[in-house]
């Protein structure tokens, strides 16, 4: 690996706080444009625009050959389970659970992320460490949804439908994450990521079709806005970003922005949604956080681990 130089390290550091910023902001993009575009076209059209975007990119620098026919099944199958499943469960909930208290449920994905692990032959093994981690941060998630879990009422079980989606969301991402490490990767990380999006994109418009989700699909400034925002810096400008971060600083570094991102989602939620944010709220998005250092510490590990180039996308929170 090319040392990196002091300016390209300056570089890096921006570019991880461009990270936590615009990946912090997604939540509540999402939740702007659902104000008016259905949920499963939300996505459709966002990363169908994205993956469009970065392919002309791509193919303006020389590199547009399409992948071999032996690798689209792989590609239409990740943009299943990290887009259509991942991200997708992240728009379904947010119809009904505020963005902050999403940001911070999604920051639980760890958890799910050991169990997937833990359940492939070659993958590692749940230890007493990592089962106390998930307790915690599980007595957290419980913490948040108790008070809709015991009043009941439609808009109670709405609540609990957004975060059994959430979950869904977390287990497709984990899953996609388990499947892409044990894959050939692609030399060609942007045209791999376009091609993703935009078979993601497909995917999320024809299950809105099927939902019959055209009717009802209208714009306002507000909604546009924050679609244009979410198709370019949301997915490729935080993209872009992330991979120049973890080229030139720790992954341990960098997956720092796990926990600031919900701080910031939450923050704007408060301030510009009027979100509610109380002391059980603390408390819960306290105990999220801290089962996931519990399940994300491992002294043994090194301090800069292997990163994964041809899949960067995995590595992204489902949010973003």
């Amino acid at each position: 690996m090319t040392p990196t130089t002091a300016a390209q390290r300056r570089l890096a550091y921006f570019s991880w706080v461009a990270v936590c910023l615009i990946w912090g902001t997604t939540y509540l993009g999402i939740r702007v444009s659902l104000e008016t575009i259905p949920p499963a076209l939300m996505g459709g059209l966002r990363w169908t625009i994205a993956g469009a975007a970065l392919a002309i990119f791509v193919a303006s620098r020389g590199r547009d050959r399409l992948p071999p026919p032996s690798e689209w099944g792989r590609i239409v199958w990740l943009a299943f389970l990290l887009l259509g499943l991942g991200n997708g469960g992240v728009v379904f909930a947010e119809q009904w659970v505020p963005s902050g208290l999403t940001a911070v449920i999604v920051a639980a994905s760890p958890f799910w992320m050991a169990a997937v692990e833990a359940a492939f032959p070659d993958g590692e093994r749940l230890s007493g460490r990592v089962v106390g981690g998930l307790v915690i941060g599980f007595a957290g998630i419980v913490l948040l949804a108790w008070p809709d879990l015991t009043a009941g009422g439609s808009q109670g079980r709405w609540f609990i439908a957004g975060v059994v989606a959430l979950q869904i969301g977390s287990f497709g991402w984990s899953l996609g994450s388990a499947y892409s490490r044990r894959q050939t990767r692609s030399h060609d990380v942007l045209g791999s990521t376009a091609y993703q999006m935009l078979a993601g994109g497909l995917l999320m418009a024809a299950a809105g079709t099927l939902r019959g989700e055209w009717g009802m699909l209208h714009f306002t400034p507000r909604t546009a806005v924050a679609l244009a925002y979410l198709s370019t810096i949301g997915a490729i400008g935080g993209f872009v970003a992330y991979t120049y971060a973890l080229r030139h600083l720790p992954v341990s570094l960098v997956s720092l922005y796990a926990y600031i991102n919900p701080i910031i989602a939450v923050a704007l939620g408060v301030l510009l949604l009027h979100e509610p944010f109380d002391a059980r709220i603390g408390a819960a998005a306290l105990l999220v956080f801290a089962g996931v250092a519990v399940v994300r510490f491992n002294p043994s590990r090194a301090a800069e681990p292997r990163t994964i180039e041809g899949e960067p996308l995995r590595r992204r929170a489902t949010g973003a």
